[in-house]
């Protein structure tokens, strides 16, 4: 297992074969930080490119790795919005909570003012409601109509737009409730919530919120979509193929490889075989498991 490995004694081709299939029982034998440290650093004296960032990924826990992608999301000249909306729109609450707190205990910072430092306007207002990890629970039948009404009144129904409607209910209400709002709104106005969206608001705030409607129906089918369109088309985003493989292969990984099936004309195994090569693709196709062609 992952304790017992000596890295410099493998060669680059058994290397992803050895920790791919420590992959389900990641930290079952505890590693100290020290330790960790060690065969990190090891690994990257080994490595090198994106099979290097995959499996150095691979070696770090779910929370440390969102918490070192959202670092890195801020930190320096420039914010890369798209790690931001991805891990914040689609993480449970109880994640936030714990990313939250081990952002601190890790840079001894606020993640909330950090983000607050880099971001503005209404996209900044729903970070920070994601943030907060204060959603309500169940479903509220009482205002399931009402809130459909809102965003409507907010959108398609005014001059202009009411992005803080917008922000307010899809930052606070449940996945399940909201999914009764998004029928009640179909109703109403004769559009899916995506569409008026789409319509009625732009840049990051837009891409924000289709992440957290996206996510509310669908988290695996949220995540299918972002692998459809990191490798589709010339040239592929390693960074978000990498994110996402590392992210959910503990999670929901079978879920995303049928929701990608159903909804693209390939498998997300024969995708990954045709757009990447080498270790790192064997490394990715041992993530992912069969091909669901």
């Amino acid at each position: 297992m992952l304790a017992q490995l000596d890295v410099k004694a493998e060669t680059t081709s058994v290397i992803w074969f050895n920790i791919s299939l420590t992959l389900t029982q990641r930290f079952t034998e505890p590693l100290s930080r020290a330790r960790l440290a060690d065969l990190i650093g090891d690994l990257k004296g080994e490595l090198g490119g994106k099979f290097e960032t995959l499996i150095v990924a691979l070696m770090t826990s779910p929370i440390t790795y969102d918490v070192t992608s959202l670092h890195n999301a801020i930190k320096g000249a420039g914010t890369d919005e798209k790690v931001l909306v991805e891990i914040l729109a689609s993480r449970t609450s109880q994640q936030v909570k714990q990313i939250v707190a081990a952002y601190k205990q890790e840079y001894d910072h606020d993640l909330e003012k950090d983000i607050t430092g880099d971001t503005s306007g209404h996209f900044q207002r729903l970070l920070v409601i994601l943030l907060q990890a204060n959603r309500q629970t169940g479903i509220q039948a009482e205002s399931i109509e009402s809130d459909a009404q809102a965003l409507f009144k907010a959108g398609e129904q005014k001059f202009g737009t009411d992005e803080q409607s917008f922000v307010t209910i899809l930052g606070n209400r449940s996945a399940e409730h909201l999914r009764k709002v998004f029928d009640a709104y179909m109703k109403l106005s004769g559009y899916e919530i995506e569409e008026s969206i789409k319509r009625e608001t732009s840049g990051n705030l837009k891409d924000l919120l289709l992440a957290v409607v996206k996510c509310a129906r669908s988290v695996p089918a949220y995540f299918a979509e972002t692998l459809y369109y990191a490798m589709k088309g010339s040239g592929t985003d390693d960074n978000t193929l990498i994110r996402v493989m590392v992210t959910r292969s503990e999670a929901d990984l079978l879920d995303i490889r049928a929701q990608f099936r159903r909804l693209f004309a390939c498998s997300l195994h024969s995708m990954i075989k045709g757009d990447t090569s080498g270790d790192y693709r064997k490394a990715l196709l041992a993530l992912c498991g069969g091909d669901d062609a």
